[in-house]
């Protein structure tokens, strides 16, 4: 039985208010002609020439498979989540749209997509169970499933082989998490004039894989008020602050807005970096040997962020019968294996786990965190339905800590009651879309 859809409109949006430039830009232009019913077309996000070729050779399989000319709209991934505001907003969307996990809450709070529970359910040929269970935690809200990933990942240590020889260190194990203790040392024994233990972002996204190590959270587990201030946020907070300010471990901060964790460690001179398997193509063009280990575990253990990416249909796609083959196409094994062998992350299925192959060495550990398999773990990026609102809050007020511009204290006391504000927002989202539903 299908499930029912709530209809989108510009109030729907409007009630985030994420759109107001977006909208008034797409007023002054005059809306785009609308998408055809019967193209086959899919959005996504790109921003490089080597993004670019993945994604032809994905269309390219999707012409193939379904025998008919196919459409990829691509767009720079900073402007790609403003496009697909606007294109749902004036009935341009594509057939099917590709969404980062973090923001398949906010897209399925206004209803702007459609539930696929049904089609699942529907679909013999369809084999659910054969992708991650936390990309399909990830794709999903308030019991629905709104997409069908394509990659999913947690945070990893990335660490240069070459530098640790050099300092006659060891290396960290491939699959034993080292302690926060044991971390810190090992960070600081690099640190000399001009080179350093240790980088990552000064971000909350970054930031939050320490906070799940240390069994803390921006919000609870209701998501109706912030928890920053409890003492394992607060924990996790001080320590990871600590590495740039009181130890410090990690490079300078020169400027917020150019500093970039991977330039840094793509210098030669940082031991360990903080990131993700999409990162791995990008490191590849190091000059130096390096390989990857277990995000350090804290009190809660090695919890690192799990990020995933998926496909999903926009509530105003009238065919979704042919939405629905066109996304099973998008994340077929096959399709994925392009992905991977491309080296761009990790896919959403395990039947295609294999195809992200080497280097790294140990770029198996990856799948074997996801699969259960070694005692480092992840942790489900926990979003709400406003949670850009949240990142950019965060973004505003948490590099100035870094920077050593204001006290944690203060930082605590300035964004608590703004961040309670929009859990009480996130609840009335959640309200709404009950409604709708008819739940």
């Amino acid at each position: 039985m299908e499930l029912s859809r709530p209809q989108l409109s510009r109030r729907t949006l409007m009630r985030s208010g994420a759109l107001g430039v977006g909208l008034a830009a797409l007023a002054g232009a005059g809306c785009a002609p609308r998408a055809d019913p019967d193209t086959l077309s899919w959005s996504m996000w790109s921003s490089t020439a080597a993004e670019t070729e993945v994604w032809d050779d994905f269309n390219a399989y999707v012409e193939e498979s379904l025998g008919r000319e196919a459409i990829a709209h691509l767009t720079p991934s900073s402007g790609y989540a403003t496009k697909m505001d606007l294109q749902l907003v004036s009935g341009t969307q594509s057939m099917v749209h590709g969404v980062n996990g973090w923001l398949v809450p906010t897209y399925a709070g206004r209803g702007a997509l459609r539930p696929l529970n049904d089609l699942i359910e529907d679909d013999p040929e369809f084999d659910h169970d054969d992708f991650f269970e936390p990309i399909r935690r990830i794709s999903s809200f308030d019991d629905r499933t709104y997409g069908i990933g394509f990659d999913v990942a947690p945070m990893v240590l990335y660490y240069n082989k070459t530098l640790f020889e050099a300092e006659g260190i060891a290396t960290p194990h491939p699959e034993i998490a080292m302690s926060w203790e044991e971390f810190r040392e090992l960070a600081a024994a690099f640190v000399k004039p001009n080179q350093y233990g240790f980088c990552c972002g000064p971000s909350i996204d970054d930031g939050i894989s320490w906070l799940y190590s240390a069994g803390g959270n921006v919000m609870n587990t209701e998501q109706t008020e912030s928890t920053l201030h409890a003492p394992e946020a607060r924990h996790a907070i001080d320590f990871m602050v600590g590495l740039f300010t009181q130890d410090p471990v990690t490079p300078p901060i020169d400027n917020l807005v150019s500093t970039s964790s991977l330039a840094n460690f793509l210098d030669g001179n940082v031991a360990m970096m903080q990131n993700g398997p999409w990162q791995v193509l990008n490191v590849r063009k190091a000059d130096f040997e390096w390989d990857i280990a277990p995000f350090p575990a804290g009190p809660a253990g090695s919890l690192p962020r799990l990020s995933g990416s998926c496909f999903g249909i926009p509530t105003a796609t009238k065919d979704v019968p042919m939405a629905w083959e066109l996304m099973k196409v998008l994340t077929s094994k096959q399709a994925l294996d392009i992905y991977a062998r491309a080296g761009r992350n990790n896919p959403a299925r395990q039947s295609a786990s294999t195809a992200f192959a080497p280097p790294p060495a140990n770029l198996g550990l990856v799948q074997k965190i996801l699969a259960g398999e070694v005692e480092a773990s992840g942790h489900q990026y926990d979003v709400t339905t406003n949670w850009n609102e949240v990142r950019n809050l965060l973004a505003q007020e948490f590099p100035q800590v870094f920077l050593g511009q204001r006290s944690v204290d203060e930082f605590l006391d300035s964004v608590r009651p703004r961040l309670d504000v929009l859990m009480a927002q996130n609840t009335d989202n959640i309200r709404q879309l009950r409604m709708s539903e008819g739940r």
